[in-house]
């Protein structure tokens, strides 16, 4: 089969191995009626490509019923990025999910750590059209929208210091708009880049201690619940690799952050 003709029906037939899905159900921190959540962890891709990806979208088959029907992811993360992602078990419940996330009612918060000069007191807005780019065959960037561009999307981000240690910064990051890559080309273009990211600046090491991967976390998830109403707030403990950098760098975590990550 080649990558052409793997439709999506195609990958949602090819079985897991028991491995993977005693993997995926070691990342499910809640699940309920009407929803899955997962602390995704970095390097895990979302969404298949290829016929052979191991890939969060191909491992929901652990999760079918036995009429084949499977719960549906709702929104993407980078494969960089690590923290919670969340499916709807049916149809009804991830059409809901998808248009809470359409209409802009889910709240999300992600952690950073980045490296510049020092920032503002309290929140900064930050708003910068985005449009896609093809940086080099194969792979496709964000950057700045420039006057002329046909198809810029306007992009808003807010975020605010939760601490600081020679040039090093943790943050809390609201994204208010959904673009690709969103959060890491804002922060580059303030010219404070996330640490660890290949594409937009961010440095490989911190302190002479390496940086293993995107230091950019989805802390949590503040929606509508699709099928028991009102509001559900989904948390995902930072990731050891995280809290590494963390103390590599010197910044302490807030005493309620340190609590979850405990």
């Amino acid at each position: 089969m080649t990558v052409r003709q793997m439709t999506k029906r195609n990958y949602e037939d090819m079985p897991i191995s028991d491995a993977d899905r005693d993997y995926v159900r070691g990342l499910v921190i809640h699940e309920d009626s009407g929803l899955l959540a997962f602390n995704k962890p970095s390097g895990l891709p979302v969404q298949t490509r290829n016929p052979d990806d191991r890939t969060l979208d191909r491992l929901m088959a652990a999760f079918a019923k036995s009429n084949g029907k499977r719960p549906r992811l709702v929104h993407r993360l980078d494969a960089q990025t690590s923290g919670v992602i969340v499916a709807g078990k049916t149809q009804p419940a991830a059409a809901a999910m998808s248009a809470a996330f359409a209409e802009r009612l889910v709240s999300k918060t992600y952690l950073a750590i980045a490296t510049g000069s020092p920032f503002p007191p309290g929140e900064t807005e930050f708003s910068m059209p985005l449009t896609r780019h093809i940086a080099r065959p194969g792979l496709e960037l964000m950057r700045a929208a420039r006057p002329g561009d046909q198809n810029s999307q306007a992009a808003v981000t807010r975020w605010q210091v939760l601490a600081s240690a020679g040039g090093v910064h943790l943050l809390s990051v609201e994204p208010q708009t959904g673009r690709m890559h969103q959060i890491r080309v804002h922060l580059s273009i303030e010219g404070r880049p996330i640490l660890g990211d290949p594409y937009y600046g961010g440095a490989a090491t911190v302190k002479g201690e390496p940086v293993p991967r995107l230091m950019l976390h989805a802390a949590s998830l503040d929606l509508p619940h699709p099928t028991a109403g009102g509001r559900i707030v989904l948390k995902a403990p930072l990731p050891a690799d995280f809290l590494a950098v963390l103390s590599a760098a010197g910044l302490d975590l807030p005493a309620d952050l340190a609590l979850a990550a405990s």
